[in-house]
């Protein structure tokens, strides 16, 4: 079995990690894979695969209705001789949904928590047409389980709840308490996923502060990046928590303490 996944972003985060992991685990169990990624895009997601036997597709979305890039995915799916096409995110799971539905071969989509389609009923009503020619729906939570039920008008048994899997990696010589210097009567909490609205980083340091003085040996380690770096570390300022909050940037494995390790993945990347 061939199988395509398919992704509209490709630079570093949660479902773009997924996208990796299941991309170079099939193609090790022995169903060759290939991985469809925008033609401009950071080029995060081919590296992690490369030297995997995994094949790159690169494609172009440049505007939001473009029957071109669907006929073009389609003639993809055909020349790779693909079985199963999987599509994540919102835009992959209407433009995939339509390749597969020209190239005739059987899809699946995997919405990974970025309810981007809600703001506007044009894309609910793609995304709801896209999923009914789909052969399977999966939601990585059942919160967005129940959200998509509500919002495309579909029925709550027609979306399956897959959570993200982690992996379980060897002891790492270095942990997150050695680099901030924390003893073992320090307490650590660790947040992984990058620094957007959704992920709710700001209401996570509002319950810091209200914690600190009745814990004064927590500490809070976020790993991630993006826009909101700057305003976290500005919300830790003014909390008065700046030493005991601590944004580690991108980090690919993140060792929280002996034993344990933390992927950089959380429900919607």
């Amino acid at each position: 079995m061939r199988v395509a996944q398919l992704i509209e972003s490709d630079g570093p985060g949660g479902a773009e990690r997924v996208v990796a992991d299941l991309a170079t685990h099939l193609q090790a169990d022995g169903a060759p894979s290939v991985v469809f990624v925008p033609a401009k895009g950071e080029g995060w997601l081919a590296r992690q695969i490369a030297g995997c036997g995994v094949a790159v597709e690169r494609f172009d979305l440049d505007r939001p209705f473009s029957p071109a890039c669907a006929r073009s995915l389609a003639a993809a799916f055909r020349r790779h001789r693909v079985d199963v096409a999987h599509s994540h995110e919102f835009s992959m799971a209407v433009y995939g949904a339509w390749a597969s539905w020209l190239a005739g071969v059987p899809h699946l989509v995997t919405m990974h928590g970025s309810r981007y389609y809600a703001g506007r009923l044009r894309r609910r009503l793609a995304l709801r047409s896209a999923l009914a020619v789909s052969k399977r729906t999966v939601a990585v939570s059942t919160t967005l389980a129940d959200h998509m039920s509500r919002e495309l008008w579909i029925p709550r048994a027609r979306i399956a709840m897959v959570s993200n899997g982690v992996h379980r990696a060897p002891r790492a010589p270095k942990t997150i308490r050695d680099e901030l210097h924390l003893s073992t009567a320090d307490r650590l909490l660790v947040a992984v996923g990058n620094l957007y609205p959704v992920k709710g980083h700001t209401h996570l340091i509002d319950a810091m502060a209200l914690l600190a003085e009745r814990h004064p040996a927590l500490h809070l380690a976020i790993c991630g990046r993006g826009p909101l770096g700057d305003a976290l570390a500005d919300q830790a300022r003014r909390c008065g928590l700046s030493t005991r909050i601590h944004l580690l940037g991108l980090r690919s494995v993140t060792p929280a303490s002996q034993g344990e390790r933390v992927p950089e993945r959380s429900e919607g990347g």
